[in-house]
């Protein structure tokens, strides 16, 4: 049986880190490459955390690739330190040579060539905004017949968004922040006949990273993944901190622990609701993990990183 293959798109915030390190644990899986966008991090350490991770699984031979695009809205800074935390993190820290390759193009340009040279379509797992993908489909609009599926986390559809009006001057508090970042690439890709499979706001809000779950992880430290699991998650635990890009990459390992929703919807790009995933009729048709086996999936990810 032929493994399903997938393409990482993760934008370097601490669960970008974990949700690729749960995507290495798949059997089934073969991850093609992955590509930072400078999103939620400062890419540079973002780049050298994703690429020691590669070298702590046991995956150097994954090139990863740094993305040029830019946003519109910058993340927070307070969010963006974190990748330079991750960076420093002992366990990553073990060897002072990174053997995984960083390769010379752009993350978009790396996107085209590996997709266009794939035997079958591929799937893109994206844990940040959509803009790397959105450049990519501009500068080479035939790869569009080489992606199967979109799984992305992202926007919030029947909920308030996570971009706090209070602290984002002319927001009405309805973004998602990978949405908001560019909204306009995002409604570049609604525009595709690509399937969207979202993780939103409305799910991840209900699963919730919990004080005992991580002290599940810590017992686990004699597996180097569940301790790095652990400690990551241990840096924004004083803070509500839910399971988004986990949440949203486990999909691909257990597609029955999800019930998904159809929707019709449309990005906003301008006003007081830029960066809003607008559920309007006659919109853009898209799936949302809506439902979740919540044991289930705590259970998945406590096993894999024993792995």
């Amino acid at each position: 049986m032929s493994k399903q293959l997938v393409f990482m798109d993760h934008d370097g915030g601490v669960d970008d880190y974990l949700a690729t390190m749960l995507l290495l644990t798949m059997d089934h899986i073969e991850l093609l490459g992955v590509v930072v966008t400078p999103a939620d991090c400062y890419i540079q350490p973002a780049i050298s955390a994703t690429r020691k991770i590669l070298d702590l699984m046991g995956f150097s031979h994954i090139s990863v690739a740094e993305s040029t695009v830019r946003g519109i809205n910058p993340f927070p800074r307070l969010y963006r330190r974190d990748s330079f935390i991750v960076d420093h993190l002992p366990i990553l820290n073990q060897s002072e040579v990174i053997n995984t390759p960083l390769v010379a193009e752009s993350g978009q340009d790396f996107m085209i060539k590996v997709l266009r040279a794939a035997p079958q379509p591929v799937t893109l797992m994206v844990t940040g905004p959509l803009t790397t993908v959105a450049v990519a489909l501009d500068q080479a609009p035939d790869i569009e017949a080489k992606i199967e599926k979109i799984v992305w986390m992202g926007g919030a559809l029947n909920v308030p968004g996570n971009v706090e009006k209070s602290l984002e001057a002319g927001q009405d508090g309805s973004a998602e922040w990978n949405v908001y970042w560019d909204a306009i690439s995002a409604a570049r890709v609604w525009q595709t006949q690509i399937e969207i499979i979202m993780c939103p706001l409305d799910l991840t809000n209900n699963v919730p990273v919990t004080s005992e779950l991580v002290q599940k992880m810590g017992k686990q430290r004699h597996y180097p993944v569940s301790d790095l699991a652990g400690q990551c998650y241990a840096l924004v635990i004083p803070q509500d901190y839910y399971f988004w890009d986990v949440l949203a990459t486990a999909y691909l390992g257990h597609p029955e622990f999800y019930q998904l929703r159809e929707w019709e919807t449309e990005i906003i790009t301008t006003g007081l609701s830029q960066g809003r995933t607008k559920v309007v009729s006659s919109g853009r048709k898209i799936y949302a993990m809506d439902k979740l086996d919540k044991d289930a999936f705590y259970d998945y990810i406590l096993k894999q990183w024993t792995r």
